[in-house]
C-alpha cells in the first residue's frame, strides 16, 4: 500500500487510539478490536480481506490510512537451523532480525535501532553508530512479519529484545511496542515470553521498574569491576556498575522470576578466575542467573574467544558459589547471525543524528 504522509499508519496505533481515530470518522469503537485481530494475529494486511468489517469502513480504512509492513530482502540459513531476515523499512533503512529454533522454544531476536549507539567494544552493530530509532510499528512489524514467514503465527514462541539497538535508548517506542503485541485482541503475546536487554541506561531501568506491564530483564554486565567495564561498554562512564546493581536489588520481580546478567567472556580480558570470583561476589543476595557468552569472533573484533576449558572453569566458580549459570550455545555464526555480529553495511547517520550520537556520549539525554 503506498504512504501518504498525513495519513494515520495503523501499524503505529495502538488499539485505543485506533478506537479513537475510528470514532473520529463515525464508527463503532470494537471495529479497532477486529482490525487489531486482523493485523496481528491473523497477519491480514490488505483492508479488502478484513470481510468481517463493513464495506464503508474497509473503503475508509483505504482512503484514510496507510499500513506500512517491513519487507523481507534476504533470508539465511544457518547450518545449526538459525534464520537470519534482512528487513527493508519504509524508508529504505535496513535491519537484521534473527529466528534461533529451540528444543524448548522459539525466540525471535528482535532490534529496537538501526545500529546502536553505546559502542560496546565487542559488538558489531555498535560499529554501526546510531543510524536511528526504530518506531512502534517498525518494533512490532518484525514481529508480525517472522511469524508468518516462519509459521508461527498461532504457535508459543519467545521474543528477545537483543537485536541491533539498546532498547531502553529507545524507550517509548519499545515499550508502546510491547504494549501493542500483547494486546489481547491482536497476537495477544504473553510478557513472561519476552525479554528485554540492556546495557544499564539508569534512569530508563528505574522507569521500566514502574511499568504496569513487565518483559524479563537482562543486563549486559560483561565485568565486574568499573575499570574492566568502562573498556568495554562506554556508558559505564557514566552509570557505573555500583549503581545498576542496586537498581537491580530494588527491580520489582514476581515470584519466581529473575534477572539475567549477561556477560560476554573475552580471552585474557574478563574471563580469569579473579573475575569469577569478584563477579559472584558482586550479585550476591540480587535474584539473578548468569549466561556466560563465549565471545563469537568476526573481523573488526580486537578480542578473541576463551578456551573451552577457560569457559568451564569460569562457570564452574559462579556455581560454587551459588549463582545460577548457563553457558550460551553460539547459534548462527556461520552467517553472521550469533549475539554481536549483527549489522548492516553502508547505513551512515544524518549530520542530526550524529549529533544526537555525539550528545549522548557526552551525558547531554538522560
Amino acid at each position: 500500500m503506498s504512504k501518504r504522509g498525513s495519513s494515520p499508519n495503523l501499524a503505529e496505533l495502538e488499539r485505543p487510539a485506533l478506537e479513537m481515530a475510528l470514532a473520529e470518522r463515525g464508527y463503532e469503537r470494537f471495529r479497532a478490536r477486529q482490525i487489531f485481530r486482523w493485523i496481528y494475529r491473523r497477519g491480514v494486511i490488505d483492508f479488502d480481506a478484513m470481510t468481517d468489517l463493513p464495506g464503508g469502513l474497509r473503503a475508509t480504512l483505504a482512503s484514510d490510512f496507510t499500513l506500512t509492513t517491513p519487507h523481507i530482502v534476504a533470508r539465511e540459513r544457518s547450518t545449526d537451523g538459525t534464520e537470519k531476515f534482512l528487513l527493508r523499512l519504509a524508508d529504505l533503512r535496513q535491519i537484521e532480525s534473527v529466528f534461533i529454533p529451540d528444543t524448548l522454544a522459539m525466540i525471535l531476536c528482535i532490534s529496537t535501532q538501526v545500529g546502536c549507539a553505546m559502542a560496546c567494544a565487542f559488538c558489531l552493530t555498535g560499529k554501526m553508530g546510531l543510524v536511528r530509532n526504530l518506531t512502534a510499528g517498525e518494533i512490532a512489524g518484525q514481529v508480525r512479519v517472522l511469524t508468518d514467514s516462519l509459521d508461527l503465527r498461532g504457535k508459543a514462541f519467545n521474543i528477545v529484545l537483543m537485536g541491533m539497538g539498546e532498547p531502553l535508548h529507545n524507550y517509548d517506542e519499545t515499550m508502546k511496542a510491547l504494549r501493542m503485541l500483547a494486546d489481547e485482541h491482536g497476537l495477544a503475546l504473553p510478557l513472561r515470553r519476552v525479554t528485554l536487554s540492556t546495557v544499564g541506561l539508569l534512569p530508563a531501568l528505574e522507569r521500566l521498574a514502574r511499568e504496569p506491564i513487565m518483559p524479563n530483564l537482562a543486563i549486559s554486565l560483561h565485568a565486574p569491576t568499573d575499570v574492566q567495564r568502562g573498556e568495554l561498554v562506554p556508558i559505564n562512564s557514566k552509570y557505573g556498575i555500583g549503581d545498576i546493581i542496586e537498581a537491580c536489588r530494588r527491580f520489582p520481580l514476581k515470584r519466581r522470576r529473575r534477572i539475567t546478567f549477561e556477560y560476554v567472556l573475552l580471552s585474557g580480558v574478563n574471563d580469569s578466575p579473579e573475575d569469577a570470583r569478584k563477579l559472584a561476589t558482586l550479585l550476591s543476595g540480587v535474584k539473578s542467573k548468569v549466561n556466560l557468552i563465549p565471545l563469537n569472533v568476526a573481523a573488526g573484533i580486537p578480542f578473541e574467544r576463551p578456551s573451552d576449558q577457560a569457559i568451564d572453569r569460569f562457570a564452574k566458580i559462579l556455581a560454587d558459589h551459588q549463582l545460577t549459570v548457563s553457558v550460551r550455545k553460539s547459534r548462527g555464526r556461520d552467517i553472521r547471525a550469533a549475539c554481536g555480529q549483527l549489522i548492516v553495511e553502508g547505513q551512515r547517520p544524518s549530520p542530526a543524528q550524529q549529533l544526537a550520537t555525539l550528545a549522548f556520549g557526552n551525558g547531554v539525554f538522560e
